[in-house]
């Protein structure tokens, strides 16, 4: 549907994959920038549409951002190397290698380039960019971390995700600021445990692939988009059901692994580091309802040529998801019994 027609974008496709396994697979740091490289290196030719303006750009924005960060890894392992003994060199140095990583997944405080990007993108780039380019730097960031620098960073995606959402109008750099700030409660996962990580990452990447579906399948890239476009009403629930999940709101499953999240945090006293992500939590809820409020109620233009065709079997995809992220809640108390 995508890419599958296009031999050359299958080809990067699997090479974008395999690098990652080449990354955290590999028992050396240069083994990791090694995968990081070819990871860039497969992305932009999947990003990069002749036909549209703004691809071109992203993708040149994104090479250097990358190339950027690449390069300040690579200086801090080689140093790293040299000064193996000495604490006060090892301790800044353990900072920046951090920082080169949270920069490579788009975290705040370096995230100018994300939403600008994702801007320039369509929704399946969107996707990837969100979730398979996450991987490999957050896994490496588990490797050697600062706790005090990460818990810093971790409020810092939680308010800037959260705030930056505010004023957009744009769906597309809604989403990067909704993947900021689900970045924060990522991080927390991997400080606690990486099979936390990765069930909160999979849960995420659920999420994400149906919105990002659902806005591909019906060509939406702005808000004022939803109230002109006369939805099938089992498209708006199934938008209603997905966007409040993905806000964290309890019945549905992308409060699940929140909850566990809440609950290790609380169990390690980070007490005010909950407050901010839950707060910030709350803002991002009110900007998804904004959304559905617009879909929802603004139902008077009756524009004939604004009709939405969509084929029998790829609602039966939506509405199996939007069945799922209903169950979650039944599902996760499972979990507990």
């Amino acid at each position: 549907m995508f890419f599958i027609m296009n031999s050359n974008k299958m080809f990067f496709m699997f090479i974008l994959f395999f690098s990652t396994l080449i990354s955290i697979s590999s028992n050396s740091w240069f083994g990791c920038w090694i995968g990081l490289e070819i990871n860039l290196l497969s992305f932009i030719p999947l990003i990069n549409n002749s036909n549209n303006i703004l691809s071109s750009e992203a993708s040149l924005k994104y090479f250097l951002v990358q190339s950027i960060a690449s390069i300040n890894l690579l200086f801090c392992i080689i140093f790293k190397m040299i000064l193996m003994n000495n604490f006060e060199m090892n301790y800044l140095l353990t900072i920046m290698i951090n920082s080169s990583l949270l920069m490579k997944m788009g975290s705040a405080p370096f995230h100018f380039w994300f939403p600008n990007i994702v801007e320039g993108l369509s929704w399946f780039n969107n996707f990837i960019l969100m979730t398979w380019q996450k991987i490999t730097p957050i896994i490496l960031l588990s490797y050697l971390f600062n706790k005090n620098f990460l818990i810093i960073i971790i409020i810092l995606n939680s308010i800037i995700g959260a705030i930056g959402g505010l004023n957009q109008t744009s769906l597309r750099k809604l989403m990067a600021f909704s993947s900021i700030n689900n970045l924060s409660w990522m991080i927390s996962s991997m400080m606690i445990s990486e099979n936390l990580w990765i069930f909160y990452f999979f849960m995420y990447s659920f999420l994400i692939s149906i919105m990002c579906f659902m806005f591909y399948m019906m060509n939406m890239f702005y808000i004022n988009q939803l109230f002109f476009n006369n939805l099938n009403y089992m498209i708006k629930l199934s938008l209603l059901i997905n966007f409040l999940s993905l806000g964290g709101l309890p019945p549905f499953i992308g409060f699940f692994p929140k909850w566990i999240i809440i609950n290790f945090l609380l169990m390690n006293k980070l007490f005010f580091l909950t407050f901010i992500l839950i707060m910030m939590s709350l803002i991002m809820l009110f900007f998804y309802i904004r959304i559905l409020y617009s879909s929802f109620m603004f139902n008077y233009l009756k524009l004939k040529w604004m009709k939405i065709f969509i084929k029998n079997k790829m609602m039966y995809f939506i509405n199996f998801f939007s069945f799922i992220s209903i169950l979650g809640m039944i599902l996760s108390t499972l979990f507990f019994l």
